[in-house]
């Protein structure tokens, strides 16, 4: 047992049994690429927000929790499912279509929370006085992108807020007795290894429940690859992507839930780095990294 709480534990301890995030994809948008802050979106986003691209092709959100829910059962034997708004900014459109969304997942008492991927510009208290009436006695988990601490770095990487839009977002959220996860990027174009590790003790001082911790990879066809192909950044190793999110690990409050060591780029359209694909052999390196700090 490593020394610090997954979210796999997390929610075992809570329910008593394993519980099945379901990832979903509502067919929404975001402020930066719908026009109202810019159309390219992040220098890093593909086109499907990092997501399923089910929505473009006629699946429903019910149906998506529904199939995900049989595949979860049957996988891996869960009797218990939190719906998960993956794709894009899940707060971001008027409030009676996010009514509908949200109200489609709620499919009996075998749903026990939900947790939504959004923004931090995309998050007000009408959106979050909608989700705690209809989420009232489950769990909710607001999931928010900082990816870095640094307005420099947000800027180069067109992400289209500040750091004081997440900080007050975070403490919006709390008000709300939500859970917040922090999504933080590292090799994110021009940054040092002092810059993210400032970004990690950024994140102790403020009221965040977990973490997502993401490599920069770079797929094909977004601004970020244009950007490498250049020259102009610098790709993290495998050891040294393990190293920064062990130390970030044992920095961060001992009760931080780390909701994923490393992200999972499309095999198809990755440029860089290949090592990407090899999710274990990184998570055994941050292991290994963890027992020896």
């Amino acid at each position: 047992m490593f020394g610090y709480i997954s979210l796999n534990l997390y929610l075992k301890q809570k329910f008593g049994e394993r519980v099945q995030k379901i990832p979903l994809d509502a067919g929404l948008t975001c402020p930066n690429r719908d026009g109202s802050k810019g159309k390219l979106g992040c220098i890093y986003c593909d086109p499907q927000g990092s997501g399923t691209g089910l929505a473009k092709r006629g699946v429903s959100v019910v149906e998506q929790m529904q199939q995900g829910m049989k595949w979860a059962k049957k996988r891996y034997g869960a009797r218990k499912f939190i719906a998960y708004f993956q794709s894009f900014s899940n707060t971001y459109a008027p409030i009676e279509k996010l009514e509908r969304i949200y109200k489609s997942v709620l499919l009996g008492p075998d749903v026990v929370g939900v947790s939504i991927g959004t923004r931090p510009d995309c998050i007000d208290e009408e959106r979050l006085g909608l989700i705690a009436h209809l989420f009232k006695g489950k769990m909710v988990w607001i999931e928010l992108g900082l990816q870095s601490a640094h307005n420099e770095t947000l800027k180069i990487i067109n992400r289209g807020h500040t750091v004081e839009d997440f900080e007050k977002a975070v403490r919006m959220v709390k008000d709300f007795g939500f859970l917040v996860c922090a999504h933080i990027i590292f090799g994110l174009p021009g940054e040092t290894k002092k810059q993210m590790k400032q970004t990690v003790e950024y994140l102790t001082a403020l009221p965040v429940d977990g973490v997502k911790f993401h490599q920069l990879y770079i797929l094909k066809n977004t601004p970020i690859c244009r950007l490498y192909e250049s020259g102009d950044n610098d790709i993290l190793s495998q050891k040294e992507y393990a190293a920064m999110v062990a130390w970030s690990i044992k920095k961060l409050q001992s009760n931080v839930v780390v909701h994923r060591l490393t992200g999972d780029p499309p095999k198809q359209g990755l440029v860089e780095p290949l090592w990407s694909l090899d999710k274990q052999g990184t998570i055994k390196l941050i292991n290994n990294f963890f027992t020896e700090i």
